[in-house]
């Protein structure tokens, strides 16, 4: 059974930067495309980033320039570097991890952006 475990959620202010992580457990993780997805209060789930086993990467219009996923497949991880934080950012993040039509998703870690 796949497991994900996410990090480095926190509270910053406009302007700066935080990083996520998520670390995979319980099957082979090149098997997988990872991704993070994001929910905030009042609005549907909406994906950020993904990034299959060969690295090809693929961002929401909202997010590119600003923030890189990247995996590490020997520490079995996924990263996801954010810049350029604003209010809008604001949500709870989730790791996701996708393969043949099967979704496994980490319990989440909360992003907050303010002043």
């Amino acid at each position: 059974q796949v497991q994900l475990v996410e990090s480095g959620g926190g509270l910053v202010q406009p302007g700066g930067s935080l990083r996520l992580s998520c670390t995979f457990s319980g099957s082979i993780f090149t098997f997988y495309i990872m991704g993070w997805y994001r929910l905030a209060p009042g609005k549907q789930r909406e994906l950020v980033a993904t990034i299959t086993s060969g690295r090809s990467t693929n961002y929401a219009d909202s997010v590119k320039g600003r923030f890189t996923i990247s995996r590490d497949t020997a520490k079995r991880t996924v990263l996801l570097q954010m810049n350029s934080l604003n209010p809008e950012d604001t949500a709870v993040y989730y790791c996701n991890a996708h393969r043949n039509g099967d979704d496994y998703w980490g319990r989440g870690t909360q992003v907050t952006v303010s002043s």
